[in-house]
């Protein structure tokens, strides 16, 4: 939810305080001085954001902006751990009471924090409803600090030209207007060129990456191209299909700081292989 320094406002005045701060221009943006209205985020789109993410019993979730701590609660009564994190000391007060009365208070924390100076590097979820200028900001710690695969969703505002994994818009019944909740998945390292041996041959992938937007070519030591049917990166999983006249590869397997490894199928007309598969980057 977003976060402030004010008390609670009326709807109206909200949203013209929050519409006055989209128009601000970034430089005069920052993680200290910003003073927009607390604008709670309807239960059923908190319902929709933990869903989005699958948080479960397994999750530990950070809320960048926490307020009341209605999300952080929730997580807790999916049987996550997690804390909130709020700039505003009323807000920490009030989330701490309401995870109390919600009896999840030894599952949470709530800490008075400026989430540009708190670590939350091992959250498997964090969650946020910022304003843009704070998500873009934020965008490109979450890539560096954050393990693949970790899950991120927003209330409302995107991350700029990283695309998200899912988009949802819902009409809650609690609210008069509909809201957008963003989904992505933190992805691997993969940019960069790959070589390894399958079945005989000595193969060379050449990966250009942009967030979790992957384009590549595939050859082998016979110079032959590869038509690459398929390509997915899912935080730390990358899985490719390819084929070259007759031969159909696909190549599955994880992103470590060592390498990717994993499985590759081999189907040809005489015959279908699997073999482990690992590449290493050069």
């Amino acid at each position: 939810m977003i976060t402030s320094i004010r008390r609670r406002s009326a709807p109206i005045v909200s949203c013209l305080f929050i519409l006055m701060f989209l128009l601000v221009p970034e430089p005069q943006l920052n993680a200290q001085n910003l003073d927009v209205p607390y604008v709670p985020t309807p239960n059923e789109v908190v319902d929709k954001m933990l869903d989005l993410a699958d948080v479960d019993s397994s999750d530990y979730v950070v809320d960048l902006g926490s307020g009341d701590g209605r999300i952080v609660i929730a997580a807790a009564k999916r049987g996550a751990t997690g804390h909130g994190i709020d700039l505003d000391p009323k807000r920490v007060a009030e989330a701490r009471k309401n995870a109390k009365l919600a009896e999840v208070d030894d599952q949470i924390l709530f800490r008075k924090e400026n989430i540009f100076d708190t670590d939350f590097s091992e959250a498997s979820v964090i969650t946020m409803y910022l304003l843009p200028t704070i998500n873009k900001k934020l965008r490109s710690h979450l890539l560096k600090d954050l393990e693949p695969g970790t899950r991120i969703v927003s209330h409302s505002f995107n991350m700029g030209d990283w695309q998200p994994d899912k988009k949802v818009t819902m009409n809650p019944s609690s609210s008069s207007r509909s809201h957008t909740v963003y989904y992505w998945i933190i992805p691997a390292k993969a940019g960069g060129t790959w070589k390894w041996s399958a079945n005989g041959h000595n193969f060379t992938m050449k990966v250009d990456q942009k967030y979790q937007q992957i384009s590549l070519s595939l050859s082998d030591d016979n110079d032959s191209a590869y038509r690459i049917t398929k390509k997915k990166l899912k935080g730390d999983r990358l899985t490719i299909q390819a084929n070259n006249g007759n031969n159909h590869y696909i190549f599955s397997g994880r992103i470590t700081d060592e390498g990717i490894k994993g499985i590759v199928q081999h189907h040809s007309p005489d015959q279908k292989t699997a073999t482990q598969w690992s590449a290493t980057r050069k």
